[in-house]
């Protein structure tokens, strides 16, 4: 389940958008993140052909199975590591892209390890 980390972003903003606002179309995305509307189109192209993502007749998107699995681990990823880093005594704003950043090349090993340290396990 190896992907771009272009592909788990657009994917973990799919899933962000549809927690806060429902149905999401590809304007949404636009919205969100900043990018082109041929970028987004092109991007969500690739996600449907590549079975991440349904788009119905009226253009709102669904994550499939494979994709909301990729979408929730990176957004856990974020979360956890924006949080941490916070209470390390980043700034807010650090942690997000420090996390942003992480999330992509972090191995499942040391993730689950710093879960497990930051339990007290």
């Amino acid at each position: 389940m190896k992907i771009m980390e272009s592909a788990e972003n657009y994917l973990e903003t799919i899933l962000v958008l549809q927690n806060r606002i429902g149905n999401v179309r590809s304007i949404d995305i636009v919205s969100e993140l900043g990018f082109s509307k041929p970028s987004v189109s092109i991007a969500m192209k690739n996600l449907r052909e590549n079975g991440y993502i349904q788009m119905d007749e009226n253009g709102f998107i669904t994550l499939l199975s494979p994709g909301r699995a990729i979408a929730e681990k990176i957004y856990e990823r974020h979360t956890f590591l924006t949080d941490w880093l916070t209470r390390l005594g980043v700034s807010p704003e650090t942690a997000a892209e420090d996390a942003c950043r992480i999330e992509h090349v972090i191995s499942d090993e040391s993730f689950q390890a710093m879960k497990k340290h930051a339990e007290g396990r």
